[in-house]
C-alpha cells in the first residue's frame, strides 16, 4: 500500500508493507460462503438420495451395493454443482446478459437470429445431463431395439448434434416471437400437434417405435442449468429493446424454455427416420461395424438372434439332500410334462404328471449389466475423462461468446470475475461428471434394477441368484408405481428452482395463483408423470397410449387458458428436469426396463414427468381463475367478509 505525502515541489511516496492473510484467516472468510453454497446444492439432492436408499434397504430388503463409493459420488456431485453454478453466475451468465442487451441495439435481425441459433447449439453441448446418454447407450439391447441402440452408440455424435440444432432453432424462433409478440399458444399448439402426428406414425413401425421414448426424453434433457439461463439472458435482453416503453413485455420472458424442449424432439425423430430409410442401423442391410458395435449373426434377423435360456446341471448332492431331508434345491424353476389336467371345484388338478426342477444360470436372468459401473475403474482415469468432457463443453461456448463480444466491440468490465467464473465452471462440470459416474448412475441403476423384485423373480443388482418376488404381480407393480409417485413429488418440492418460479408466478398473477399452490401443483404433476412412466414399463404399455391423451388434454387446456397462465404453465415442466433428476430417473428407468420381460428400454419417464406438471398447473390455473371470477361476482355480505378476514395470510 502506498501513502502519498505532499512535498515542496514533488510528491513523496512511502511504501507500506503489504498485509497478508494467513491460511486460517482465509478459511474463516471463505467458509461461510462455501458452506452456504454447498448446503444449497445438498438441499436439492438429499431427499432423492435418502429416499432411494431407504426404499431399497427397508422396503425391498436388499443391501445397497457399493454404498461407500456411491456416497463419495453424491458428495462429488454436490461439490461439482456448487462450483458449476457459481461459475455460471460469475462467468457465463454475465457474458450472456451483456450480449443480450447489446446485440439487438447494434446489429440487424439476421445476425441476432444467427447468434441465437449458435448459442442454442453451444449451450446444448455444455449441458451436464447430456453425458448420461453414454451410460444409457450401454444398457440398450441391440437385438431388442436395433435403431435405438445405433442412435445411442453408433450415431451418438449425430444425436447430440441433432438435439443442439433443435435447441438452436427453438431459440431462433423464440427471438422472433419476442420481436413480433406472438402468443406462446400460437407456436406450442401446432408444434405439439405435429409431434404427436409424427409419433403416432412412428408407433406403427416397430423399429421406429423404439426411439419414441428417447426422442421425447430429449426435450427434458436439454432444459438444464446451462441452456435455460443463457437463453433467458438473451431473451430478456431482446425483450427490453423490443418492448421498451410499450409495457407489453410483462410475460415475454416465459415460453422460450417450452420451445427449447419441443424442437429437440422433432430433430431426434427426423434423425431416426433418416437412418431408418438409409437402413444403416444395427442389423440393417447397410450397417457398418464401429468400435462400439458388433456385427449381427449372418443371415439372422434381429429377433432371431435371441439366445435360448441356459441351465446349470443339478448334481448328486442335490438329489441326496432331497431324499434325506425333503428340501428342494436353492433357486430352482419348476416345469411339468405329460399327464392330464382337470378343473375340479375351482382348482387345476394335474395327474400322472412329471415334475422337473431346473436351476437357471444367474447370467441368463435379465438384470442391469455390471458395465453400468466397474468398481475397479481408476478414479484418476475417470476424473481425466470427466475433465476432457468439461473442456470440450465449456471452452467452445466461452470462445464463441468472447468472439461475439469482440465483433460487437463491446468491452468487458475488468472488475468482472469472468476468469474465475469460467474456471469454476470447468472444475464444477468435471467434478459433476465424475460424481455421476461414481454415484448417481450406480444408485439409480441399482434401485431401478431391483424394483422388479417386488413383483418378479429376478437376480438383484450385483447379486448371483434369483430372488423370489415379494408380493403378487399386481400388488408389487402398484408398490413400484407408488414409490415412483412419491419420488417425483418429494424431489420436485426440494428443487430450488421451483421456489423461484413460484415467487415469480405469484407476482405476475397479483396473488391469484399462490406460490404454495403452484409448487404443490407442479410436484403433484411430476409425481403422476413419473408414476405413469413406471407403469408404462412394468405393464409393458406403449408410450403413445399415455403421452398422446395427456398432450391432447394439455392442448385443450392451453386453448381455453389465458396467455400468462399458458406461459408459466408450459415452462413449469423445465423446473422438473434438473441435473440431478435427469441422470437418476433415466438410470432408474433403464434399470427397471432391463428386468421386465417384453420391454426393450426404460425411456419415456422424463417425457411423462414433463407433461404432468403442465397438465396440473393449467388445470389448477383455470380453477383459481373460476374461483376468482365467482368471488368478484358475488355481492359481499358481513358474514363473507368476516370469513375472508379470518383466512387471510399475513402477507396477503
Amino acid at each position: 500500500m502506498n501513502e502519498v505525502i505532499p512535498g515542496s515541489d514533488n510528491l513523496i511516496q512511502r511504501r507500506h508493507p503489504r498485509e497478508y492473510l494467513s491460511v486460517r484467516d482465509k478459511f474463516r472468510l471463505l467458509w461461510p460462503y462455501v458452506k452456504r453454497n454447498f448446503a444449497a446444492q445438498l438441499s436439492g439432492i438429499w431427499f432423492i438420495v435418502v429416499y432411494l436408499a431407504l426404499f431399497q434397504v427397508l422396503v425391498l430388503r436388499l443391501p445397497l451395493v457399493f454404498a461407500g463409493m456411491i456416497a463419495l459420488g453424491i458428495f462429488t456431485v454436490a461439490l461439482g454443482l456448487m462450483f458449476f453454478m457459481e461459475g455460471l453466475r460469475l462467468g457465463l451468465m454475465p457474458l450472456g446478459e451483456i450480449i443480450g442487451s447489446v446485440l439487438p441495439a447494434r446489429t440487424k435481425m439476421a445476425w441476432i437470429l444467427l447468434f441465437a441459433f449458435l448459442l442454442g447449439i453451444g449451450a446444448t453441448f455444455a449441458e451436464p445431463a447430456i453425458a448420461v446418454w453414454n451410460a444409457a447407450g450401454s444398457n440398450v439391447s441391440a437385438v431388442d431395439a436395433p435403431l435405438l441402440y445405433s442412435l445411442l452408440n453408433d450415431f451418438s455424435g449425430q444425436l447430440v448434434a441433432a438435439v443442439g440444432v433443435g435447441v438452436g432453432l427453438a431459440v431462433l424462433l423464440g427471438i422472433l416471437r419476442f420481436f413480433y409478440a406472438w402468443p406462446l399458444k400460437a407456436l406450442a399448439v401446432p408444434g405439439v400437434l405435429g409431434l404427436l402426428v409424427v409419433s403416432v406414425v412412428y408407433s406403427r413401425i416397430p423399429i421406429l417405435n423404439d426411439v419414441l421414448g428417447l426422442a421425447w426424453d430429449c426435450g427434458a434433457v436439454t432444459t438444464g442449468p446451462v441452456t435455460v439461463p443463457l437463453v433467458l439472458a438473451l431473451g430478456i435482453g431482446v425483450c427490453r429493446v423490443v418492448t421498451s416503453g410499450s409495457g407489453s413485455g410483462t410475460h415475454s420472458g416465459f415460453g422460450i424454455v417450452t420451445l427449447a424442449s419441443l424442437f429437440p424432439i422433432l430433430a431426434v425423430l427426423l434423425l431416426a427416420g433418416m437412418h431408418y430409410v438409409k437402413d444403416d442401423y444395427y442389423g440393417g442391410a447397410n450397417y457398418v461395424v464401429t468400435d462400439r458395435s458388433e456385427r449381427p449373426v449372418a443371415g439372422a434377423t434381429v429377433h432371431q438372434a435371441v439366445a435360448e435360456p441356459q441351465y446349470e446341471s443339478l448334481v448328486e448332492a442335490d438329489l441326496q439332500r432331497y431324499l434325506h431331508s425333503g428340501s428342494l434345491p436353492d433357486h430352482f424353476r419348476v416345469s411339468y410334462s405329460g399327464g392330464t389336467a382337470n378343473l375340479i371345484d375351482g382348482q387345476l388338478v394335474l395327474r400322472e404328471v412329471s415334475i422337473v426342477l431346473t436351476k437357471p444360470r444367474p447370467d441368463d436372468v435379465p438384470m442391469l449389466a455390471e458395465d453400468t459401473w466397474d468398481p475397479n475403474t481408476s478414479l484418476a482415469d475417470a476424473l481425466a475423462t470427466a475433465a476432457v468432457d468439461a473442456l470440450r463443453a465449456i471452452v467452445p461456448l466461452c470462445l464463441f461468446l468472447f468472439v461475439v463480444l469482440k465483433l460487437l466491440r463491446q468491452p468487458v468490465d475488468e472488475d468482472n470475475d469472468l476468469g474465475v467464473g469460467i474456471s469454476f465452471s470447468l472444475i464444477g462440470m468435471a467434478l459433476f461428471g465424475l460424481g455421476i459416474a461414481l454415484g448417481l448412475t450406480p444408485l439409480g441403476g441399482q434401485l431401478g434394477a431391483n424394483i422388479p423384485v417386488a413383483f418378479a423373480e429376478i437376480v438383484p443388482w450385483g447379486g448371483e441368484y434369483l430372488h423370489a418376488p415379494m408380493l403378487s404381480e399386481t400388488v408389487g407393480k402398484c408398490l413400484a408405481i407408488g414409490f415412483a409417485f412419491f419420488l417425483g413429488y418429494g424431489a420436485t418440492l426440494a428443487e430450488p428452482a421451483l421456489n423461484a418460479l413460484g415467487t415469480t408466478v405469484e407476482q405476475i398473477t397479483a396473488g391469484s395463483f399462490r406460490k404454495r399452490l403452484l409448487m404443490q401443483s407442479v410436484a403433484f404433476g411430476v409425481g403422476v408423470g413419473i408414476a405413469a412412466g413406471i407403469a408404462k414399463i412394468t405393464f409393458a404399455l406403449s408410450l403413445m397410449s399415455l403421452l398422446a391423451p395427456a398432450y391432447c388434454a394439455v392442448l385443450v387446456l392451453t386453448l381455453i387458458s389465458p396467455n400468462n397462465f399458458v406461459n408459466f404453465g408450459w415452462d413449469s415442466a423445465g423446473v422438473t428436469t434438473g441435473p440431478i433428476t435427469v441422470p437418476l430417473v433415466l438410470a432408474m428407468g433403464l434399470g427397471v426396463g432391463a428386468n421386465v420381460p417384453g420391454v426393450s428400454d426404460g425411456f419415456g419417464i422424463l417425457a411423462l414427468a414433463s407433461v404432468g406438471p403442465i397438465l396440473s398447473v393449467l388445470s389448477v390455473g383455470l380453477y383459481t381463475q373460476h374461483q376468482q371470477r365467482n368471488e368478484d361476482l358475488d355481492p359481499p355480505t358481513d358474514t363473507i367478509v368476516v370469513s375472508h378476514l379470518d383466512n387471510l395470510e399475513p402477507n396477503a
